[in-house]
C-alpha cells in the first residue's frame, strides 16, 4: 500500500453515509436554535467570500463590486464587512486597485476552474500572475479524473505544486462533493488534499454539479479535525454552492462548531463563498427584507 492509500486507510472518519446523516440532523436538532442570533449572523458575513464569477463579468463590473464593499463600511459601520472578494484571476488586478478598506482580502479561482481540465504549466502560471496581480488567496478544484483513475500521486502533486505557486497566498481546494457524492469519496479527497498541503477545504464550485450539502460538510470537518489532531495544523473550511438564505448559513456555522469548535469560528477558518448571501444576512440584522446593497 502506497502513502497516499494508507492516509486514507489511517483515518477513523467515517464512510457511512447513515451516520452522517444522522449525525448532521443531531447536531441540528440540538444546537441550530442557539445560534440564530446577531452574533451570529455578523460573524457569517464576516466569513462570506462575495462572489462575482460569470462570463459577463468585467473590468467596470468588477471595480463596482468592489465599490460596494468599499461603501459599506461607511453605509453599515455597525457591522464587520466581508471577508474576502473573490473573481476570475484576470480580474484580481482591478479588485486589487480599487479596494480600499482594510480586513478584506482578495481571492482568485484558478487552475482551470471549474474543471481543472487543462495542462499543469498552464494551471501553475494562471495561480502565479493571479498571486502576482494581488492576490492572497487561491481557490483551485481538486483533480476529480485523476482521483477516480486512481492516480493519487498525480492528485497530490498538482495540489502541492500549485500551493508552491501560491507563494505566501493561501489556498483552498475545492473538492466538488456534488460529483463525488459519498462520504467515502469526501473523505478520501479530504485526506489528500490535506495531506498535499491544502490551507482549507472548500465544498463546492457551484457550476456543473450539486454545491455544497451538510453531509459533506460534516466529513470535511472531521477530517480537517483530525488531521489537526495529528499534524496540530489548522485548516480552514469554506462553503460554497446554493448558499442562500441566513437560515442555511446557520446551518454549516453550526456543524464547523460542534465538530470543529470555537477556534474554527473566525473568518481565518471558516467561510462561506455567495454573492446573494451577504444581502440575505445584511437583510437580517436590519430587518430589512429583500435588501439588494451588495
Amino acid at each position: 500500500m502506497d502513502k497516499y492509500h494508507q492516509a486514507i486507510a489511517d483515518s477513523q472518519v467515517t464512510t457511512s453515509d447513515a451516520e452522517v446523516s444522522a449525525a448532521v440532523e443531531k447536531i441540528l436538532s440540538e444546537h441550530l436554535a442557539e445560534n440564530l442570533n446577531e452574533d451570529v449572523y455578523k460573524q457569517i458575513l464576516n466569513s462570506i467570500d462575495l462572489t462575482t464569477l460569470t462570463s459577463t463579468d468585467s473590468p467596470q463590473s468588477v471595480a463596482n463590486f468592489t465599490e460596494r464593499v468599499n461603501a459599506f463600511d461607511n453605509e453599515y459601520p455597525q457591522y464587520p464587512n466581508v471577508a474576502a472578494i473573490c473573481v476570475y484571476p484576470n480580474f484580481v488586478p482591478v479588485v486589487r486597485t480599487v479596494l480600499d478598506v482594510t480586513g478584506v482580502n482578495i481571492a482568485a479561482v484558478s487552475g482551470a476552474f471549474p474543471s481543472s481540465q487543462t495542462f499543469i504549466e498552464v494551471k501553475v502560471a494562471e495561480t502565479a500572475l493571479a498571486i502576482e496581480g494581488g492576490a492572497d488567496e487561491i481557490d483551485i478544484v481538486f483533480n476529480l479524473g485523476n482521483y477516480l483513475d486512481g492516480d493519487y500521486e498525480e492528485v497530490c502533486d498538482e495540489i502541492a505544486e500549485l500551493k508552491h505557486s501560491c507563494r505566501g497566498g493561501r489556498l483552498k481546494v475545492i473538492l466538488e462533493t456534488g460529483a463525488l457524492k459519498t462520504a467515502e469519496n469526501i473523505k478520501a479527497a479530504s485526506v489528500l488534499s490535506l495531506y498535499a498541503g491544502a490551507d482549507f477545504l472548500k465544498t463546492s464550485t457551484g457550476k456543473e454539479y450539486p454545491g455544497a450539502s451538510l453531509e459533506a460538510a460534516y466529513v470535511m470537518a472531521q477530517c480537517i479535525k483530525e488531521y489537526h489532531e495529528k499534524t496540530g495544523n489548522m485548516v480552514g473550511f469554506k462553503a460554497s454552492g446554493g448558499i442562500r438564505s441566513t437560515e442555511d448559513a446557520v446551518k454549516y456555522y453550526t456543524i464547523i462548531k460542534e465538530v470543529l469548535g470555537q477556534e474554527w469560528l473566525t473568518n481565518e477558518y471558516f467561510r462561506i463563498g455567495a454573492s446573494s448571501l451577504a444581502n440575505s444576512v445584511l437583510g437580517s440584522l436590519t430587518g430589512q427584507k429583500d435588501i439588494k446593497f451588495f
